[in-house]
């Protein structure tokens, strides 16, 4: 659902019933004489509906957290907010940039158009800047051919909705300017190769059994989920455009399940 498209029409539909009777039918109506319902609830939504989209549009906008894919960072439940205007300013609706402030950088938790199907949203860490050399390898992520610091920090497990039991290893990764943690299983693969696509710039990657390496073409990020084996990323679906970034996760402000998670940053 393109809530952006919805709340454009809600804002302009609102807007003409408002002018128009502004300009042509309240000057014929009789003094004291009530103005139409429809007319009353679009004098009454249109300002309401104007704040919202420009906030939404152009400051942030709220996002719910539906997957596991970037746990530990993130958990499913989490309600996010997403920094619109870090990198420049976009228009609604169609999401082109028109004034360029900067770029995403490795490590930033990014939300953006699914490249498949640009009408869902996804997040996911950026791990991977236009030129770059993506290597993974093993389970070691290695980016122009330095592997990224990781230090193990301990054992991690958890359960998943519907009660399969987890068993992982919880790193710390240093990873720019944006040391966070990711989760490792030991027993997966670090792709599972069946479930590659075909996709654009697909000739700029290789895949084994051991990994991959992928060299990130112009105008374009890899990305990955923290949750390295429960994550479908860059690695099945290919480079996320940059006319597809949203914008930048940075704080999660409210869980139902969890209210110690109300308030914290996301690094």
């Amino acid at each position: 659902m393109n809530f952006a498209l919805i709340l454009f029409i809600a804002l302009v539909v609102t807007g003409l019933i408002w002018l128009a009777d502004h300009l042509f039918f309240k000057p014929g109506r009789a003094q004291g004489q009530k103005e139409p319902l429809l007319v009353e609830y679009s004098r009454s939504f249109f300002p309401v509906i104007l704040i919202v989209f420009l906030l939404r549009s152009f400051l942030v906008e709220p996002f719910r957290i539906p997957s596991g894919s970037m746990v530990p960072t993130l958990q499913a439940g989490d309600f996010i907010l997403v920094n619109k205007y870090t990198w420049g300013i976009r228009l609604p609706v169609i999401n082109r940039k028109i004034i360029d402030i900067s770029q995403p950088e490795r490590g930033d938790v990014v939300v953006f158009r699914y490249p498949v199907d640009p009408s869902l949203d996804y997040i996911k860490r950026i791990v991977g800047l236009p030129g770059d050399r993506v290597s993974y390898i093993d389970k070691q992520l290695s980016i122009n051919g330095q592997p990224v610091k990781m230090d193990f920090l301990r054992p991690y497990d958890y359960v998943k909705p519907g009660l399969n039991n987890v068993v992982a290893q919880l790193f710390l990764e240093h990873l720019g300017h944006h040391p966070h943690q990711v989760l490792i299983q030991p027993d997966e693969p670090p792709v599972r190769l069946e479930g590659v696509r075909v996709f654009r710039y697909r000739d700029h990657c290789d895949y084994n059994e051991r990994g991959f390496t992928c060299v990130v073409p112009p105008g374009h990020y890899f990305a990955m989920g923290d949750n390295r084996d429960d994550s479908t990323d860059s690695r099945y679906w290919g480079f996320v455009p940059d006319e597809n970034i949203v914008g930048r996760a940075f704080l999660i402000w409210m869980n139902f399940d969890d209210f110690g998670r109300i308030g914290k940053s996301i690094e």
